[in-house]
């Protein structure tokens, strides 16, 4: 069997983003997960895809990219590999994003108005107008913006989609195969990635390690700052069809995801799955990879959300799930080669955005690494940036 042109390591969504996108141009694509393909950082997400939390910016032109691509690029593989292995739960949705104090307004409606500089679709509605739109949404709101754009997907069903076209172009996927570093030869350049199976003959590997990235990247020898939060979700008792209409999130939220602070943040997210479940949102927390889950945490979103929707107040929760965010210092993922090790690129640093972002992402790294003109401006996810190189 030929060896592969590229290894990817990470079979969570960026990773199967970047096989997909390698894979179409034509490449060999190999597949590495030290465990099953989109059980860690993917499946601990609620499948956003999201331009209404991000301040223009490069994060947001990749956000923008990576939300037009989605819809054609899941249309295409349905017709590639057939509805019943392409399905994802595409759901457009839109978003509504409110302020619940008076001092909130001033700043929702002037970050909207930075969006739709910046080409987003952000448009501020009156209170009433929010309460059509969301029947069973607290009447103690201050301000609403509605976001049509703002999507949803099943983040597990959306990455093994991508990776069913891996395998159905010729590629592999090999789980319960961790990547410990890589073999460089006589000119320095990746000959080969180090395997619980043995080396693995290739010309390069992508690092999309998630939260582990950072471990991976240290031991290719070329070390960069990524670094694991903690993120926790509790999901409902399922609600009637339409109770829960759009991803309902408050003001505050954006500032907790913009923020670099190491202790607990939460603010309020709320949206229902096809299940009519409903998912629970969001803490941010940097505490190393320690999986406990905190009452306290849990308590703070529930109180929230039913601050938010009353009558989550009666409804039992289910469970409660967590993950671990692959988080960078500046905020910004770090896509592309890395100049210290030929053969070594990255497609991390993501944190609680990648599903949203992984569409763009993979055609970004293909396009970069094809040397095809990229779709958006690939400097500022650049490894070398002094923010992330450790």
């Amino acid at each position: 069997m030929a060896h592969p042109d590229v290894v990817v390591a990470g079979a969570g969504v960026i990773g199967a983003a970047c096989a997909e996108a390698l894979s179409a141009a034509g490449l060999r694509v190999t597949v590495l997960d030290r465990g099953a393909p989109a059980s860690g950082t993917t499946a601990a997400g609620e499948g956003n895809v999201l331009v209404s939390d991000k301040a223009p910016g490069p994060e947001l032109a990749l956000a923008q990219a990576s939300r037009r691509r989605w819809p054609h690029l899941l249309a295409a593989l349905r017709e590639e590999l057939g509805p019943e292995v392409a399905e994802a739960e595409w759901d457009p949705k839109g978003g509504l994003v409110v302020a619940t104090t008076g001092d909130a307004v001033a700043p929702l409606t002037e970050f909207a108005a930075g969006q739709r500089a910046a080409g987003v679709r952000a448009e501020v509605i009156g209170t009433d107008a929010a309460g059509e739109r969301e029947p069973l949404l607290t009447k103690e709101i201050t301000a609403a913006v509605y976001y049509p754009e703002d999507a949803q997907l099943q983040p597990v069903l959306a990455a093994t989609t991508l990776l069913a076209a891996v395998r159905a172009r010729g590629g592999e996927i090999r789980s319960g195969v961790p990547a410990f570093g890589v073999e460089r030869g006589p000119d320095g350049k990746v000959r080969a990635v180090r395997t619980g199976d043995g080396p693995l003959p290739c010309a390069a590997v992508v690092n999309a390690c998630g939260p582990w990235a950072g471990e991976f990247a240290a031991a290719c020898g070329a070390p960069i700052t990524v670094l694991p939060r903690r993120g926790l979700v509790l999901v409902t008792a399922p609600l009637p069809p339409d109770s829960v209409r759009h991803k309902v999130y408050d003001a505050d939220y954006v500032g907790a995801v913009a923020s670099g602070d190491a202790d607990l943040q939460t603010s309020t997210v709320v949206e229902a799955t096809r299940a009519g479940t409903v998912l629970i949102g969001s803490s941010r927390q940097r505490i190393g990879f320690d999986e406990t889950i905190r009452a306290r945490v849990l308590r703070e979103l529930a109180q929230k959300a039913t601050a938010l929707f009353p009558v989550l107040a009666a409804v039992p929760v289910l469970r409660a799930y967590g993950g671990f965010r692959p988080y960078a210092p500046d905020h910004l993922p770090v896509i592309g080669a890395d100049p210290r090790v030929p053969g070594l690129w990255h497609a991390t640093g993501h944190e609680g955005a990648g599903i949203g972002l992984a569409a763009a992402t993979g055609e970004l790294l293909a396009e970069l690494y094809t040397g095809r003109e990229s779709t958006v401006d690939a400097n500022p996810f650049r490894v070398d940036r002094p923010e992330v190189l450790a």
